[in-house]
């Protein structure tokens, strides 16, 4: 059975090394201690977003965060479903379409008007169960700028 515990500040220690392992994954960088103050401010301010520790049969087996964005084009609030982690030895139990339904869940009560969400050209597993849970590719291409000083 799945359940769902919403992220506290006692969970920081226990979110932390699974966000390493999935950073791994691509070799993503990650500075932990800054990870720590992030999460410390995220709980901290619930219009920021939402993060669920997900547990399988009483064990953590991974978790899932959505971050919100207000949009005028979209008439209100938006999410990003940030990230969705789960351990190695829970993919492919069908857990992922579980939280892919949480999360539609979630959105409906938190009346966000769309999800957005990234993944990798690679990670067809994950690609494949987006599109099965109704998730579409944009049709604008996704583009990114890290500001700097001039």
């Amino acid at each position: 059975m799945i359940n769902f515990k919403s992220l506290q500040s006692s969970d920081i220690d226990i979110i932390l090394p699974m966000m390493e392992d999935f950073y791994a994954i691509d070799s993503y960088p990650i500075d932990v201690e800054v990870s720590r103050k992030l999460f410390e401010k995220f709980i901290a301010d619930e219009k920021l977003g939402r993060a669920w520790l997900i547990y399988f049969e009483n064990e953590i087996v991974g978790y899932v965060i959505l971050t919100f964005v207000f949009s005028f084009e979209y008439k209100g609030t938006i999410a990003f479903l940030d990230e969705l982690y789960l351990n190695e030895k829970s993919r492919g139990k069908g857990i992922g379409k579980q939280v892919v339904d949480f999360i539609h869940e979630q959105a409906i009560l938190l009346s966000l008007k769309i999800i957005y969400l990234e993944v990798e050209g690679h990670n067809e597993m994950a690609q494949k169960l987006y599109l099965a849970k109704d998730f579409v590719v944009h049709n604008r291409k996704l583009m990114k700028l890290v500001p700097k000083l001039l």
